[in-house]
């Protein structure tokens, strides 16, 4: 899965995947109401494919569990920024794209920098 990664449709696959996954860990007696979906942003996906999981949120969401998302430092980030050597993404990236996931759903942001992206919430939770 993280080599050289391989998608026809990213966004259907990983849903499908996870709606597997959610089936089977109902199935092995886990409470629904406790199961969360993390579609793996960053792991064995192209920059592209990272931006398309976030753009086409409404997807994952329709399979009724809340979807967290961890975009925060990652490589795509500063690659979408024009470093394509880039190891890790600035914080305002990261910031960025916390608030994009928010915006389309997102209901769990893992985040390295707490304190600037609960104010960046906090801010955009106030506009909405």
């Amino acid at each position: 899965m993280q080599v050289e990664p391989s998608y026809e449709d990213v966004v259907s696959e990983v849903t499908a995947f996870l709606e597997e996954r959610l089936r089977f860990a109902i199935a092995a007696g886990i409470g629904e109401e406790r199961i969360c979906l993390d579609p793996g942003i960053g792991f064995g996906k192209t920059v592209e494919q990272n931006f398309e999981l976030v753009s086409r949120l409404d997807v994952l969401l329709r399979l009724g569990r809340p979807v967290l998302i961890g975009f925060s430092r990652k490589s795509s980030l500063g690659r979408v920024l024009g470093d394509q050597g880039a190891r890790t993404g600035s914080l305002s990236a990261s910031i960025a794209a916390a608030i994009a996931a928010y915006e389309r759903g997102a209901t769990i942001l893992r985040v390295h920098d707490v304190k600037e992206h609960v104010e960046a919430l906090t801010v955009a939770r106030a506009i909405a």
